[in-house]
């Protein structure tokens, strides 16, 4: 992509703070706007006032959207401000993008929007989850960002706006939100074993999204899943979620030892895979973070996660909270 100015949201958070410096040390000029003030966000402001989006709009060529309320959102925040941000911002982003004239425009999405989906009954298959699954949204969060996207593909078809949606798997440092599963595992232990079929490091997420700010104007509107190259085919999926430690213990002979080493466990059933295929084949991207790529990086006793997230850090999500997102 050609050095444009461009619009980051959220550039106080992870992704938005990892997409405007990869887009400044790339030369571009960019407008971050965020309603914290970070070193990566020039307007601090909300997306769900319409006047700050157009002031931000102001010679923009291209719009990377990631500014969301999350799911940790949901115990601190009421439906009322998911759809503010969610919907609301979203669709002021979408007719003022319109009204400047963008030419690209990104929206990042979840892989939250498929919801009930992702979870198959006991004795089914795991789930292969590719863009073709229809999304039954789980809460707010999924409902708002599913809405979000149906107002990019309405705003495509009735304006001709470009826009591509991210469905981003788990890229997030904090530990795991459910209780259980932090009890039951080190976090280190968790994400590891995520990257076979949830999880993406923030590298690959950043290197996606500027893909598809390129692609955008030639595609007009796509939908795309964003996760790690999971090792997985259909065939495994009916052991997979009885007894995902054979299965990869078959795929990853050095496996078991070096999470016996670590005194880690394999999960003992996967119940769902993100399939990534269609942003490689159409995008052309290639996510160099997988859990190939973990193990040998654990074997060496490095940090397998890229330099770029390392950077980032983390940054928790609310200030008023309980739990793993609480801002730090």
């Amino acid at each position: 992509m050609a050095a444009d100015k461009v619009l980051v949201t959220g550039s106080a958070g992870h992704l938005g703070e990892a997409l405007a410096r990869t887009l400044r040390d790339d030369g571009h000029d960019v407008v971050g706007v965020d309603l914290l003030d970070s070193p990566f966000t020039s307007v601090v402001g909300s997306i769900a006032d319409r006047d700050v989006v157009r002031a931000c709009l102001s010679g923009v060529r291209a719009v990377l959207h990631p500014a969301t309320l999350h799911k940790p959102h949901v115990g601190s925040h009421d439906r009322q401000a998911f759809v503010d941000t969610n919907v609301t911002g979203t669709l002021n982003l979408l007719e003022e993008s319109v009204a400047a004239g963008v030419e690209s425009f990104v929206f990042t999405s979840t892989t939250s929007t498929f919801g009930r989906a992702l979870t198959p009954g006991r004795g089914e298959p795991a789930a292969w989850i590719t863009e073709d699954v229809v999304p039954i949204p789980r809460n707010v969060y999924g409902v708002t960002k599913t809405a979000a996207e149906n107002l990019a593909e309405l705003v495509h078809r009735d304006h001709g706006l470009p826009v591509l949606v991210l469905r981003t798997s788990r890229f997030f440092p904090e530990p795991d939100d459910r209780d259980e599963v932090r009890t039951a595992y080190r976090d280190a232990n968790v994400k590891a074993t995520e990257y076979l079929y949830r999880r993406v490091d923030l590298a690959d997420v950043v290197d996606a999204h500027l893909l598809a700010l390129a692609r955008a104007p030639e595609l007009g509107f796509d939908r795309f899943i964003v996760s790690a190259t999971t090792p997985f085919t259909p065939a495994d999926l009916p052991e997979l979620h009885r007894d995902a430690p054979s299965v990869v213990a078959r795929l990853f002979p050095d496996q078991p030892a070096e999470y016996a080493r670590r005194g880690w466990r394999m999960f003992g059933e996967i119940d769902r895979v993100y399939v990534n295929a269609r942003a490689r084949d159409v995008l052309g991207w290639r996510p160099r973070y997988d859990f190939r790529h973990v193990l040998d990086r654990l074997a060496a006793d490095e940090d397998p996660r890229s330099p770029l997230a390392r950077t980032v850090g983390a940054k928790g999500y609310h200030a008023v909270s309980t739990g793993p997102y609480t801002v730090r």
